[in-house]
């Protein structure tokens, strides 16, 4: 689809198109580099990171996120070069964009203590990126947290008008949750 909507738009530009595989799999489709159906065929290429070698991706800092994933004996100890050659990065904010997203990626294939350990959190708390899903972790604890206190005002039979005022939450989403207290009461 995104192949024949590019073409309509650029007939004449050439497309290399490509899939990642990250982790290993035992699925016939990582070994899948077509796309048929009757009177169709479309073609791409298949890259599985876990048969790659590591060292084009520690030499290239786009593909640094991604060298935890590759064929590597060691995957700490890849993440332990990865974060050197971080370290070694003049422009702080590529440094944090960097670290932020090999951190998300080695999660794939580390523990969340090895990767805290090996990479410097403080760099990764720079990065745009970490910064939204953390602001997005943060508001949906809040409004979590304000769903808590609005069920148990609800629980104390106050009034949904006055648990409105308080909370900040609407009418229907009020309703919502009391709605499914009855439902957790009569079960």
């Amino acid at each position: 689809d995104y192949r024949l909507r590019v073409y309509r738009r650029y007939p004449n530009k050439e497309m290399y198109q490509v899939v990642i595989y990250l982790k290993p799999s035992n699925s016939e489709l990582v070994y899948q580099n077509t796309f048929e159906l009757t009177n169709l065929r479309h073609q791409f290429n298949v890259i599985r990171l876990w048969e790659q070698a590591t060292d084009s991706f520690l030499n290239n800092s786009g593909l640094l996120p991604f060298a935890v994933l590759t064929r590597t004996d060691n995957p700490r100890e890849t993440l332990t070069q990865i974060a050197a050659i971080i370290d070694s990065m003049p422009n702080k904010q590529q440094q944090s964009d960097i670290s932020a997203s090999t951190a998300i990626l080695s999660g794939l294939k580390l523990d969340q203590d090895s990767i805290k350990r090996i990479l410097r959190s403080d760099i990764m708390k720079e990065s745009v990126m970490y910064q939204e899903i953390f602001h997005e972790g943060e508001v949906k604890g809040e409004k979590q947290a304000i769903q808590n206190i609005a069920l148990n005002m609800l629980r104390n039979s106050m009034n949904m008008e006055d648990i409105v005022k308080l909370t900040g939450l609407n009418l229907q989403e009020i309703e919502q949750l009391n709605s499914s207290l009855n439902t957790e009461e009569s079960n």
